[in-house]
């Protein structure tokens, strides 16, 4: 409760102390300096301090709102963190899905296991035809 107190009165310091174009409607008001600002503001913070000493039940009760209030601001942070989590692995698993679908491996032309009459492992083993076998063998040329 106190850092809220802090909070509101030093974003108000700033307010009061930042500058401000010159308009009609400002002259208007009372012109109040800076040196009255901050004395003001401390004598109503002091005065906000004594406040829970004066009303002991309104504080307490300021206390369990704020509670409250924190208890809500994390549960809602728990549910964004969630749902943003929930569209990354959504975004991952469609990516996944994308490279899934991509072409398979082989072409078709070579049949695999189980899809043709035999098996890789019972394929024949002689291959070569007669005409393969008649020509002789030569090694590779030396240089002279």
């Amino acid at each position: 409760m106190r850092f809220l107190l802090r909070i509101t009165f030093w974003l108000g310091l700033v307010l009061v102390l930042l500058p401000r174009d010159k308009t009609p409607e400002s002259e208007k008001l009372p012109q109040i300096g800076a040196a009255d600002a901050v004395q003001a503001a401390t004598a109503a913070v002091s005065d906000a301090s004594q406040f829970c000493k004066r009303q002991p039940t309104a504080c307490e009760v300021g206390g369990q709102a704020a509670a409250i209030i924190g208890q809500r601001a994390q549960d809602g942070a728990r549910k964004l963190y969630q749902i943003i989590n929930d569209k990354k692995e959504q975004i991952t698993n469609e990516k996944h899905e994308k490279t899934d679908k991509k072409a398979p491996d082989h072409t078709g032309s070579i049949a695999l296991a189980g899809e043709g009459d035999a098996a890789p492992s019972e394929a024949p083993r002689d291959t070569l035809t007669q005409d393969d076998l008649a020509l002789e063998w030569r090694g590779p040329a030396t240089a002279n």
